[in-house]
């Protein structure tokens, strides 16, 4: 999408921008998956910003992060490991990185959730360090959610225009939340009013997981562990290594929910759930 101009942001960006004190750089990461500890970087981008030069061109790496990236990872970004195959890896771009990083701070979307522990963890794998002693960090996620509460009381606000006193007693809440509910019809039109249309807009941040638990997460379609000594590790393979089913059968015996019991219970008796799916296709 095209880059605004610092004017075309309004006179308090200009504002801010001109009160900075050292460059400040907006960046975001694409990775194989949702766990900055295991998965990795397929592609970064940032932006630097400074009084003098105002808004610079973003600068965008495509990495090859070394492990298959899984379709449902690919789908949510669109880079397939047909896209990266002749990309650098992260340590070939790591002097780079921290060369345009160096001397600035840092802001993004979620960022102190997981962009920068995941760059935090590429850029240990190579053996240098991504220091943040002095780095001050801007996250617009956090100051969104600062900023737009997302209570009941401040959805009877929003979608309804009327302010919810008896926050927290089971009717009153029951009420409200109908009250919320046709807000959010009469907002957005292009909300569905088929119910499996607005199951799947509901779970959509479930959908990555095979259980309500999410001890399970969904890798190619197949159950991999998301806890424990396994986690990341796929259950097919772990199903079928002895010393892994003895794990397992402890998780059985375990204070772990009914759910998650189920999954294992039948990677043990030999039935590996599949994830059902419009005809997924793997780009590479």
């Amino acid at each position: 999408m095209p880059l605004p101009s610092v004017e075309e942001l309004g006179p308090r960006f200009a504002e801010f921008v001109a009160g900075l004190k050292r460059p400040l750089i907006f960046f975001d990461t694409e990775t194989t998956g949702t766990d900055p500890a295991n998965d990795r970087v397929v592609e970064i981008s940032m932006i630097k910003i400074s009084p003098s030069e105002g808004l610079g061109a973003p600068r965008t790496w495509r990495i090859n992060p070394g492990v298959r990236i899984p379709l449902e990872a690919s789908e949510i970004h669109g880079i397939y490991n047909k896209d990266v195959a002749h990309e650098p890896h992260f340590a070939q771009a790591a002097d780079e990185l921290l060369a345009f990083l160096a001397g600035c701070d840092i802001a993004g979307f979620n960022i102190g959730r997981f962009d920068i522990r995941v760059l935090q963890t590429e850029f240990m794998r190579c053996g240098k360090l991504f220091d943040l002693s002095g780095v001050r960090i801007i996250d617009a996620q956090v100051i969104y959610h600062q900023k737009e509460p997302r209570s009941l009381t401040a959805a009877m606000r929003f979608y309804r225009d009327k302010e919810f006193n008896n926050a927290h007693g089971a009717e009153a809440d029951t009420v409200a939340t109908v009250e919320v509910f046709a807000g959010q019809l009469a907002r957005y039109g292009e909300l569905s009013l088929a119910v499996d249309a607005l199951h799947d807009v509901s779970n959509a941040v479930n959908n990555g997981f095979v259980d309500l638990s999410r001890r399970f997460s969904w890798r190619d379609n197949e159950p991999v562990f998301n806890f424990g000594k396994l986690k990341g590790k796929s259950l097919r393979w772990a199903a079928s290594e002895p010393t892994e089913r003895t794990y397992m059968r402890w998780i059985l015996d375990g204070n772990f929910e009914e759910d998650t019991k189920l999954i294992i219970r039948e990677a043990l008796s030999g039935k590996i759930r599949q994830r059902v799916r419009g005809q997924p296709r793997d780009e590479g």
